[in-house]
């Protein structure tokens, strides 16, 4: 498995920065290992850092903005009958149903460095018809540090850019909890916005 995950990311990143961006179009391999692996391309000097930066992020929002339209044309009876060709579990839209629900739209940057939420997501914003142009600029914002990180990762880690999950793991879970922390607060400043507004 671990060769053919090779061969193909191999083929893949030899396309250049198109191949970055289409890797992360379909995620047939995880973004963190994409990302990490066209870092350690940068390494090598076959990719420039900020190149593969807006590959990552092109091809993460275009990702995105699909399983936003399957939401907005398709809704939930098209998810639940065909989501699991797509590796999208309905316990996975029920989550990111809730969160969408609890937190409003700017779920939409925080969930993206949640784990199983992060896909998910697009879909109940779909649904719910949240404005494109919204959903976007959130989607970008989030997906613009995640690319950065996970390229200078893959840069840094050169030939073992392949523990990446091993060697990011605690330090993902630390991010996600600081993330949903600054949420927090966010939503706590906004609540009493509102209260004592006049």
């Amino acid at each position: 498995m671990k060769e053919l995950i090779m061969e193909l990311l191999n083929y893949i990143i030899s396309l250049g920065y198109f191949g970055v961006a289409l890797a992360l179009m379909i995620e047939i391999i995880p973004s963190e290992l994409v990302l990490a692996y066209g870092g350690f391309m940068v390494s090598t000097g076959h990719l420039n850092f900020v190149g593969a930066v807006i590959a990552g992020t092109i091809g993460g929002a275009f990702q995105q903005l699909f399983l936003y339209w399957i939401g907005y044309y398709g809704g939930r009876p098209f998810l639940e009958r065909y989501g699991k060709y797509l590796l999208i579990h309905k316990k996975h839209l029920e989550i990111s149903e809730m969160w969408f629900r609890k937190y409003g739209v700017g779920v939409i940057f925080f969930a993206r460095f949640v784990p199983v939420v992060r896909q998910a997501i697009s879909i109940p914003a779909g649904i719910s018809k949240m404005s494109l142009n919204k959903f976007m600029v959130f989607t970008i914002l989030a997906l613009i540090p995640w690319s950065i990180l996970f390229i200078y990762i893959g840069e840094q880690l050169g030939q073992n850019w392949g523990k990446i999950k091993e060697i990011t793991a605690p330090y993902i879970d630390v991010f996600a909890i600081v993330i949903i922390a600054v949420f927090v607060i966010f939503l706590i400043v906004k609540f009493r916005q509102r209260k004592f507004k006049p």
